[in-house]
């Protein structure tokens, strides 16, 4: 895995890559319905992004976009002519639904970028739609349904314990203690609530005790995981359900946030490991992402791994997930992004050259 600029058949190289990023993160109240959170995390992403492209080897500039420039935002990019686009683009108008819309512009465009496409995109922030997918491929996913009234939620036909969450929405918006519910009584109170605050369908599904494993995939074909992280719950206070939730994640004070450390996965069977490793890989082609993602796991006492959510544009900075598997195995930040940049142009080439001889 060198740093020279990827040199292809047709004679051109990956030499100068954008990397573009969502900048509407202002500490403004969202519009009605939508999920108010910090996304200033993505611009510090993005510059770690640029900087690991440079020491790479390639050229790398950044570009910020807001939902109202986005007319602006392309004619920059054409200006600048890059070889390639780092999507990095979360939400528009600080509203997470917009996610696809810069992906599906620059596919309009010709203009080739990282990651998955506006479709896989969308089906993965639509979690109903995307489990109905994995089920008619086969991959096992806790059985659940969606209401759209809190009344609907006392005639929910499945067993307790359940896990309630948003169905539109990702990085654990929504999501706390009282998601893990254990009678109809708290279920009807969570969904209410829910609803009331984000104005979206809410998503209930069986609730798996076990552990919660996550496996970022590299690559397309062949599609290469990385190796498996889970999450330590020993940490968390007694009598405390053993979730990721918001606090979890973006609260560092909270007791939630010390008790749900990323490890390195140890002692897991071999049969689980094989296991959980041909779902994840299932779960990435039945969605269609593309180049990176990673696959979340609740594994069963059997060892049968639940998918429980699909993460097409996850978290890529130094700190995160991916950089954390990908650091187990053996990759450098610098070599991770610009592997990935790798990926997405072979992709592009391949899709090129099969559309020249059709």
């Amino acid at each position: 895995m060198g740093n020279e600029p990827l040199k292809v058949a047709a004679g051109r190289a990956v030499r100068k890559v954008i990397v573009l990023y969502n900048c509407d993160y202002d500490p403004v109240p969202p519009p009605p319905g939508v999920a108010g959170r910090d996304r200033s995390e993505v611009a510090r992403a993005a510059f770690d992004v640029r900087d690991a492209i440079t020491n790479f080897g390639f050229q790398a500039e950044i570009l910020g976009v807001e939902g109202r420039d986005i007319a602006q935002c392309v004619e920059t990019v054409r200006r600048l002519s890059p070889d390639l686009v780092f999507n990095l683009t979360e939400s528009l108008a600080q509203d997470s639904t917009n996610e696809i819309v810069m992906p599906a512009v620059l596919e309009m465009l010709g203009i080739p970028y990282t990651g998955s496409g506006s479709m896989a995109l969308g089906l993965c922030l639509h979690k109903p739609k995307a489990k109905d997918i994995l089920r008619s491929r086969g991959v096992p996913t806790p059985a659940s349904c969606t209401v759209e009234r809190a009344k609907d939620a006392a005639g929910v036909d499945l067993p307790y314990p359940l896990f309630v969450k948003l169905s539109r929405e990702d990085a654990s918006v929504g999501i706390k203690d009282e998601n893990v519910v254990w009678n109809r009584r708290a279920l009807v109170k969570r969904v209410r609530a829910l609803l009331d605050e984000f104005e979206q369908p809410v998503l209930i599904e069986r609730y798996v005790e076990g552990r919660e494993v996550y496996v970022t995939l590299l690559g397309n074909d062949p599609l290469v995981p990385l190796p498996f992280h889970e999450i330590d719950f020993s940490l968390m206070p007694s009598g405390r359900p053993k979730i990721v939730s918001y606090a979890a994640k973006w609260d560092e004070s909270s007791p939630e946030y010390a008790g749900t450390t990323p490890v390195p996965v140890r002692d897991l069977p071999e049969s689980w490991r094989q296991s959980i490793e041909r779902t994840a890989i299932a779960a990435f082609r039945a969605l269609e992402l593309r180049d990176y993602g990673r696959v979340d796991f609740r594994v069963a006492d059997d060892g049968t791994p639940y998918v429980i959510d699909v993460n097409p544009n996850c978290d890529i900075s130094p700190g995160a997930g991916v950089a954390r598997a990908a650091r187990a195995a053996g990759m450098s930040f610098p070599q991770l992004i610009g592997r990935i940049c790798e990926i997405a142009w072979e992709r592009h080439l391949h899709a090129h050259q099969k559309a020249r001889a059709a």
